[in-house]
């Protein structure tokens, strides 16, 4: 497939990364330093010059493209490239949109009139990921699958936990009656997919595919419990911060910290739910007077990663029960959970999954990647006639680096067993390692 990227900022180069490696990909970016970049580390043709340029699209062969997807800054860039791709007949167009208007229900201009056949706004697509993990205060990431129906969870596994050191084959029984499974475990720098002699030790990083109903019972066995949220303070009131807001403020006490004065004064009168406070988000004096210590919850989502960083370190040095930081360096990622950053969301991560959940062929429903984690959670349909559904999973030859978490069967969540039958248009989703991808495509195809 030939897939034309508009922008090579961090969204626009990480999307044309990942599809890469499956995809002919064009990237088109003004910038001279970001052409230069992307040349030099991605495979791809790029080309200097405006997306929103007819030139400079028929110069990428635009007539010849699949699917466009315009990652500008630019809300408007990114709407006329659309629009020229659908007149010079490009089959599918995504749009990056910043601006929420564009997204309202009562927005007098559909996607399709805007010339987006998918329309995917990366702060609204983060706040809400932000949201998850304040109501799932415990998890240190949360993915949904199926409109919630399967949820993949991340949790930390403190040295207090009943669970350590005892087989996973042998905890499976403590697990039985729950719809779920141990699908991944990431210790220090290694991703693992267990097997049933692996044992759990202080530190690790379980992920866990389950039916949300029984997410307080496994985490009761397991030694956590959710912390009330009662009170939250937010460091950054851009959109991201505005979002999550707006989300929380029916049932939390919200304190928002802004460096902006102008933009202090504008989310005042913005959100009237919430407390706006002007001051540096990493001033440990002005956290601590305005009640960091008293604070449930910790939200640092400016626009430096090294100020998020930072300030969440503070909060947690001052033990404040749940803290969230944006972080979009790529480079930043492996490092997280060695610094002691809790739960970490990437804008950047977040807006590729989408759209690549979006573009990935039919046998493919969805796919996620996991901040700092080696590793695919990727839910297949189970293709008619596919090796996975002629035999019971236990006859299956599946890749070693490779596990199925739950089965989807007549719209109910299966966890499987060794004779699960995997049947046509089955919805099964399988955490995976990249080496381990390539084969199970031929197992769903």
């Amino acid at each position: 497939m030939k897939i034309l990227t508009i922008g090579a900022g961090e969204i626009g180069f990480q999307l044309t990364k990942r599809l890469s490696q499956e995809h002919d990909m064009t990237l088109i970016e003004r910038d001279p330093a970001r052409v230069k970049r992307a040349a030099e580390q991605l495979d791809a043709f790029v080309l200097e010059g405006s997306g929103s340029s007819l030139k400079t699209l028929k110069d990428a062969n635009i007539e010849k493209i699949d699917i466009l997807a315009a990652m500008t800054n630019s809300d408007e860039v990114n709407l006329i490239a659309c629009q020229l791709a659908k007149r010079l007949g490009v089959p599918t167009t995504i749009a990056r949109i910043r601006n929420p208007e564009f997204t309202r229900p009562d927005f007098p201009l559909t996607g399709s009139e805007l010339g987006a056949d998918m329309i995917i706004h990366p702060e609204k697509e983060t706040a809400d990921a932000i949201t998850r993990l304040i109501r799932q205060s415990t998890c240190t990431d949360i993915i949904e699958f199926e409109d919630g129906r399967v949820q993949v969870l991340g949790i930390r596994i403190e040295s207090n936990s009943p669970v350590l050191r005892i087989p996973l084959k042998d905890l499976g029984q403590n697990f039985r009656e729950l719809h779920l499974r141990i699908v991944a475990i990431k210790r220090k720098e290694q991703t693992l997919i267990p097997r049933g002699e692996d044992v759990l030790t202080p530190g690790d990083q379980i992920f866990v595919v389950c039916d949300p109903q029984h997410i307080p019972q496994f985490l009761e066995l397991i030694g956590k419990s959710n912390t009330q949220i009662n009170d939250v303070m937010i460091v950054g009131g851009g959109l991201i911060g505005q979002f999550v807001s707006k989300d929380i403020s029916d049932d939390i006490h919200i304190k928002i910290i802004e460096n902006n004065e102008l933009k202090s004064q504008h989310i005042a009168d913005e959100l009237s739910g919430a407390l706006i406070i002007h001051g540096d988000g990493t001033d440990i004096d002005l956290l601590a007077v305005e009640g960091l210590m008293d604070m449930d919850a910790f939200i640092a989502v400016t626009g430096n990663d090294e100020t998020n960083i930072i300030a969440t370190l503070v909060a947690r040095h001052l033990r404040v029960p749940r803290t969230i930081a944006l972080v979009n360096k790529t480079e930043y990622m492996p490092i997280t959970p060695t610094i002691g950053l809790d739960a970490v969301v990437s804008k950047q991560l977040i807006t590729v999954n989408a759209v690549q959940r979006y573009i990935r062929h039919r046998q493919v429903a969805a796919i996620a990647e996991i901040p700092g984690v080696d590793a695919h959670i990727i839910e297949f349909i189970a293709s008619a006639n596919a090796k996975i559904t002629r035999k019971p999973l236990k006859n299956i030859d599946f890749p070693r680096y490779a596990i199925v978490g739950s089965v989807l069967q007549n719209g109910s969540v299966e966890i499987p067993k060794g004779d699960t039958q995997i049947h046509p248009d089955d919805r099964v989703i399988v955490f995976a390692l990249p080496k381990a991808l390539h084969k199970l495509e031929k197992l769903f195809k």
